[in-house]
């Protein structure tokens, strides 16, 4: 039996159930022993994103700060103790899943890596995955040298084919989706096949998770809430998003120049079954006591209809009392789907505006949304009483600040229930993250990328200090 400790580097100071801890602590723990280390509420090791937040009005005033308890005590010390006390044959931190895009996951392979570098490991293995791992290795293990091995893509059953086989006479090395430093060479080996099911390690592990992670602030009040997918995938291409990563590496590359949407994308995009959905959201509700589901899923209306309404009868025949936030596109909200949103007990919504520009977005971001349809996707959901939230970017290369403004007025057109707007990253591997190259307006690996709470950028069009200017003020003046 392994001894597997996964890590949760987080920084933003409230609880986030990383998706990727629930289904590795999952796939791992039938055979081997897994352990948590959460660094989320250590007071030196997290920010207070909550307030920074709140302070921007991108968060409604809540009492969150009564709900959890932030640690006095050191967060190397306290690690220290836990690799001493364990003994972990494998650390592990940072993993593809469909959370891979949000939440500041981005940021976390960083983060796990400058929070073990001093620390007294024992002889364990320092595993990693994550997009930047799936994009380029190389540039991996040049900035982070200290790590043992990179896992490619989805890392849930490559990580337990390493933990079954780290103790046998199995050549763990010959491993597909592994890369690895051998005589100063990097060696990648083969990509896994994509995993074709969900199923196959599910119901996800939540009970690995510290109760108070669950409490997160929710329009002015406080939830209990888990980060949640039902499945893995998004047909589209946008060429500043992550997604195209994980496209490239599974041989997804082609896509349509009208519509952005990936060629074959039925064999990409991957759902549970309704039955394991059920079990699982039954368990949560009445085990844990959960009341809030938050889908990370990318784009949740291009989920397999046929099980979004079985389990939508599943939900009506139960007496389950939760809600559930959700993301998705423009194109496809209408009266019909609404109708399964609110069977599905959908509470919140929210949608990429990114910027208001359509010639931008198109030309650029190879994001196909128009502005018409925004707005009536908008109308119709606040005619059924479905809070919306706009998602939007500022700093992208070659963005000026007229196009913040206008998008700062698209957003008072839409008046949704919530605004939010995030600093650019250029993940690497995008489209985007290229031309930042290209154009000067960021290195080729940015260290400390956070959308949530600085930008890297070094563009002649929009200073840093202009993009802090926005960051605190975009939202107030939407609502002005």
């Amino acid at each position: 039996m392994t001894k597997i400790l996964l890590i949760n580097p987080n920084k933003w100071g409230r609880g986030i159930t990383h998706i990727w801890i629930a289904s590795h602590a999952s796939s791992l723990s039938s055979d081997h022993e897994v352990e948590l280390f959460d660094c989320t509420f250590y007071k030196n090791w997290t920010v207070d994103e909550v307030s920074f937040a709140t302070g921007t009005a991108m968060f409604k005033e809540s009492d969150y700060k009564n709900y959890v308890k932030f640690k006095d005590d050191d967060v190397f010390a306290s690690l220290q103790k836990k690799i001493d006390q364990f003994k972990p044959d494998i650390i592990f931190w940072s993993a593809i899943s469909s959370h891979i895009h949000s939440e500041g996951e981005y940021v976390n392979i960083q983060n796990g890596y400058d929070l073990l570098k001093d620390i007294n490991i024992n002889g364990a293995l320092k595993i990693t995955g994550g997009l930047q791992a799936t994009s380029d290795p190389k540039i991996v293990f040049q900035k982070l040298p200290n790590i043992d091995f990179l896992i490619m893509g989805e890392s849930e059953l490559v990580l337990k084919e390493f933990a079954d086989k780290i103790d046998s006479s199995d050549n763990i090395k010959g491993i597909n989706g592994l890369s690895f430093i051998e005589d100063k060479t990097v060696i990648t080996n083969p990509k896994q096949k994509i995993i074709s099911s969900l199923d196959t390690f599910s119901p996800y592990n939540y009970d690995i998770f510290d109760d108070q992670v669950f409490f997160r602030p929710y329009n002015g009040e406080v939830v209990r809430a888990v980060d949640y997918e039902l499945s893995r995938g998004c047909i589209y291409s946008c060429s500043y998003c992550v997604e195209t990563v994980i496209q490239k590496y599974y041989g997804f590359e082609d896509s349509s120049s009208k519509t952005g949407a990936i060629k074959n994308f039925k064999s990409y995009l991957r759902n549970k079954s309704a039955d394991v959905i059920f079990d699982e959201l039954k368990y949560l509700v009445k085990q844990k006591k959960i009341n809030f589901i938050r889908c990370q899923d990318t784009n949740f209306l291009t989920n397999d209809r046929k099980i979004l309404i079985e389990l939508s009868e599943k939900i009506k025949k139960s007496n389950l009392d939760f809600r559930i936030y959700i993301e998705t596109r423009p194109e496809g909200i209408n009266d019909l789907s609404v109708e399964l949103l609110k069977d599905l007990k959908v509470d919140g919504v929210g949608m990429g505006i990114e910027l208001a520009a359509e010639d931008f977005r198109e030309e650029s971001l190879n994001r196909f949304a128009s502005q018409e349809k925004t707005i009536s996707a908008f109308k119709i959901l606040k005619k059924n009483g479905i809070k919306r939230t706009t998602y939007n970017v500022i700093g992208f290369p070659d963005q000026t600040e007229e196009s913040i403004l206008q998008t700062i007025q698209f957003n008072k057109l839409l008046n949704p229930d919530n605004i939010t707007v995030a600093y650019y990253s250029p993940y690497v591997g995008t489209g985007q993250q290229k031309k930042g190259v290209d154009t000067e307006t960021f290195s080729n690996y940015e260290f400390d990328a956070d959308a949530a709470l600085r930008s890297k950028s070094k563009s002649k069009n929009l200073s840093t200090k202009k993009l802090d200017y926005y960051k605190q003020n975009f939202v107030k003046l939407a609502r002005s």
